[in-house]
């Protein structure tokens, strides 16, 4: 369906002469109320209408199809002097007001005036004025106002809280549905599954894709029918099908007077259409399309997961399962706090989430956020210390990417101060970085709840086509989909690793340059000052990178320069930081080649993972191809 006709054109072509009378009409009984500004005429006699042109229409919606619309006209006057014994005369330009209301459904065949009065531009807008293409004006801090009133009207037992260890009452979209008097039809609608949903408003022979017959074929669709392409049952999951039925529930209730204004111009005008990637689809009008689907995006979970009983039951479950885990952070329970309100609400886990983001519970924000084919562990951070566009979590190939375009986060990373473990650069101290029971290590459970302290920060930017007001939910809802993100360092971000925390990396790399400073270009020399550094026999050695003892004791003698493979090895093996591993491997007469882009990988790695054990590099390597 084509959107964004303009409503003031269509009263010009359809209301102008009655307009016209109405402002003759009044200039003639009522020109003493007017302002008449004159440079000409000291004193005001005769008054003469000659012109009116529409500037300004200002819609507001009215039950039914019925909507009020105020006039703003500019009208053309001669104004002649009063004074009888002289012909001076002026022409101005006051403004009027004419307040009308009708029906769209009549294509406002029975308008009427209801008053005329003096123009003032600075009246304050209605609550519910409507735009030129008659979507309601809803503003932000009104959101949650209209949800509620919507379901006051058409699911009120949604707003009930529910009593502790209750089940909140969820929005059932096929009797939401059916209170709209709109039915829901199971059928593909295109083959590529890209449109999830369609609202048809009038009867309408449709071309829908068939599976069996592999191409579009007729099909007659009744007026007010939703139709769900069941892809989405497969594709996506049951909480995305719930809210593309909620979705198109809310175009029937606030964008039907867009689609009749649409008819007054093209009779064959019959859907709206919703793709996957959260607009409209084709054949738009780019403005009042993007607005419509804004709304429907913004009270769709609204209505679905209403303010007090959801936040409600989402503080009741942080309670119940901090104190079944004996969690010390709320964090830490976040995923099974969104994974109930999932099941209790019937959205999808990011639905969920990105409510809870939005009713102040800032826990959620780093909480299933799918990254390298995993979902990383749950975060926290201080209230105000990222914007809606930032994040600390990003995938490795960003990673490594930003760190060979960006010379301030090379320059962070290069002395190993940050290392990169479950997708984030953190400050390698102890109050931040662990190693579990097989020796890889991780983030600590105080560097989870104080990301802001230890974490770099990154700006995200959506590459892929959605909406522009849609990117908020995408910055939050980083699962496995077809939205990309450009990842930028955050320049100029200072994050604050605790004093006794930097003091400790100063006395580390001091003992790495004390290290470094002994290194000569002798292999035996250096093979057995880092053995005796980390405390490491050539048995323990050959053990860690499954190599034959004997070839690890002809490297340590000198007799033998080992393999390219077996020389990366033995720096992971030694735990090497960057400066040590760097030297070693130009003992070894071992390059890494810039334009080789498994070396690229294997130095992101000697720089990034030094401090872990040889497997777990070896692992994270093999995400991007890479065996050691």
């Amino acid at each position: 369906m084509a959107t964004g006709r303009s409503f003031a054109e269509f009263v010009k072509i359809k209301c102008f002469d009655g307009l016209y009378e109405a402002a003759e009409k009044y200039v003639s009984e009522d020109s003493d109320s007017l302002d008449l500004r004159t440079r000409n005429v000291r004193s005001i006699g005769e008054v003469e209408f000659v012109d009116a042109s529409i500037q300004r229409v200002y819609v507001r919606d009215l039950p039914g199809m019925r909507v009020a619309f105020d006039v703003g006209l500019e009208l053309e006057l001669c104004v002649h002097d009063g004074n009888h014994r002289t012909d001076e005369y002026d022409e101005c330009n006051p403004w009027i007001r004419i307040s009308c209301e009708g029906d769209l459904s009549k294509g406002l065949d029975d308008w009427s005036i209801k008053d005329v009065e003096p123009y003032n531009p600075r009246t304050t807008p209605p609550l519910n004025s409507m735009s030129d293409a008659l979507v309601p004006d809803i503003p932000k801090e009104r959101l949650e106002i209209v949800a509620t009133e919507f379901l006051k009207e058409y699911y009120p037992e949604a707003l009930r809280i529910t009593p502790h260890g209750q089940t909140p009452v969820s929005i059932d979209p096929t009797v939401l549905a059916e209170r709209l008097g709109l039915t829901i039809l199971n059928k593909r609608i295109r083959e590529d599954a890209s449109v999830f949903g369609q609202l048809y408003f009038v009867d309408t022979e449709a071309e829908l894709f068939d599976a069996n017959a592999g191409e579009n074929v007729p099909c007659h669709i009744n007026a007010k029918t939703i139709v769900v392409d069941p892809m989405n049952f497969l594709l996506r999951n049951l909480g995305s099908v719930n809210n593309t039925i909620v979705h198109e529930c809310v175009h029937w209730v606030k964008h039907r007077k867009v689609f009749e204004l649409e008819k007054l111009f093209n009779a064959d005008a019959s859907c709206i259409s919703c793709e996957v990637v959260g607009g409209a689809a084709a054949k738009v009008a780019k403005q009042a399309t993007e607005h419509m689907e804004r709304q429907a995006n913004q009270l769709t979970p609204r209505i679905q997961m209403p303010a007090a009983p959801f936040k409600a039951k989402a503080q009741e479950y942080i309670t119940k399962f901090m104190r079944e885990m004996n969690a010390r952070h709320e964090n830490e329970v976040m995923e099974r706090v969104i994974t109930a309100l999932e099941t209790d609400f019937c959205v999808s886990k990011q639905a969920a989430k990105i409510r809870l983001v939005e009713l102040g519970i800032d826990e959620a924000v780093g909480t299933y956020t799918y990254l390298d084919n995993h979902y990383v562990k749950p975060h926290k951070f201080r209230r105000g210390s990222l914007a809606i566009n930032q994040t600390f979590s990003l995938s490795a190939q960003d990673a490594a990417v930003e760190r060979f375009v960006n010379p301030e986060l090379r320059k962070l990373t290069e002395s190993g101060d940050y290392l990169f473990l479950d997708n984030h650069f953190v400050y390698n101290a102890p109050l931040y970085v662990e190693a579990d029971e097989y020796g890889r290590l991780d983030l600590t459970d105080y560097a989870r709840s104080h990301m802001d302290e230890c974490c770099l920060v990154f700006d995200l930017k959506v590459t892929s086509r959605v909406g522009t007001d849609y990117h908020t939910a995408c910055y939050l809802n980083r699962e496995p989909s077809d939205i990309t993100f450009e990842v930028k360092f955050h320049n100029g971000y200072q994050n604050a690793p605790q004093e006794r925390q930097v003091a400790l990396r100063k006395r580390q790399l001091e003992e790495w340059m004390e290290i470094r400073g002994k290194m000569t270009d002798d292999q035996k020399q250096c093979m057995q000052l880092l053995l005796d550094w980390r405390g490491m026999k050539c048995t323990e050695l050959a053990d860690a990178i499954d190599v034959d003892e004997r070839t690890i004791r002809r490297i340590k003698d000198g007799d033998n320069a080992p393999k390219f493979t077996t020389a990366i090895r033995i720096c992971f093996a030694l735990k090497l930081p960057p400066m040590l591993s760097e030297k070693l491997l130009d003992v070894f007469g071992c390059k890494l080649m810039p334009m080789n882009q498994d070396h690229q990988w294997i130095k992101e790695a000697l720089v990034l993972k030094y401090p872990e054990s040889y497997d777990a590099a070896a692992e994270w390597l093999r995400m991007f191809g890479v065996e050691i």
